[in-house]
């Protein structure tokens, strides 16, 4: 029996182009001039230190530092640092309603759904945490924060590692098998399955694959939680 829902963001529950045509360019375009503008907020400060220990250069100033965190942005790196920068970069344009978290409806009312059922719902996605919460709590539907009982973001682990799910699922005090994991990711999916948990993959296009692992639907009408 499935209690738990772990859903993925980006082709998930949102369309790829939102983040990658709206979101990942406002950061890109923005994310100079905030760090120059914040550079003495704690928080931005502990992203860049956490930025040059990665790469190795700690006495990298911070110019420097702001062409790295662009060179990863171009790259599409899955970089701790760079996914907290972005949120604070994405938090203050919702706050200036430059844009609104795009869903699929389908997604919007099943999750929904789910939770007035009494189902857990949990995200899982490569950025922040804090960008998750901006992103549920500013969608063209509204507010949908509310539907969630956590988040999780690459602080738990690889999405594509086995044990990144087991700790999910240690996390929240539920068994693999009763956590259902949507995602579009096929590694994703793979790492999901093999900690134990039930998958479906989102195949929004409809190019079916043959002799597949994973459980192929259109869109989240098509999923089976009981």
């Amino acid at each position: 029996m499935i209690t738990t829902v772990l859903t993925d963001i980006e082709g998930t529950t949102s369309s790829l182009s939102f983040v990658r045509d709206v979101l990942f360019p406002y950061a890109e375009l923005h994310l100079p001039k905030f760090v120059q503008a914040h550079s003495e907020d704690a928080e931005v400060q502990a992203q860049l230190e956490a930025t040059r220990e990665m790469i190795g250069q700690p006495d990298l100033p911070q110019n420097e530092v702001v062409q790295v965190l662009l060179d990863w942005i171009a790259e599409d790196k899955k970089a701790t640092p760079l996914k907290a920068l972005q949120g604070l970069i994405w938090e203050a344009g919702y706050k200036e309603e430059a844009y609104k978290a795009h869903m699929y409806p389908d997604a919007v009312t099943n999750l929904q759904k789910w939770h007035a059922s009494g189902k857990k719902l949990y995200v899982y996605s490569s950025g922040s945490i804090k960008a998750q919460q901006l992103f549920f709590g500013h969608t063209e539907y509204g507010d949908l924060t509310d539907l969630f009982s956590g988040y999780f973001d690459t602080t738990t682990g690889h999405k594509q590692e086995k044990r990144s799910y087991r700790k999910i699922a240690d996390s929240i005090g539920e068994s693999p098998s009763h956590i259902l994991f949507l995602s579009d990711v096929v590694e994703e999916l793979d790492a999901a399955q093999n900690s134990g948990m039930k998958t479906y993959c989102l195949n929004r296009d409809a190019r079916r694959m043959s002799s597949y692992p994973h459980p192929q639907i259109r869109g989240f009408d098509e999923v089976k939680v009981d």
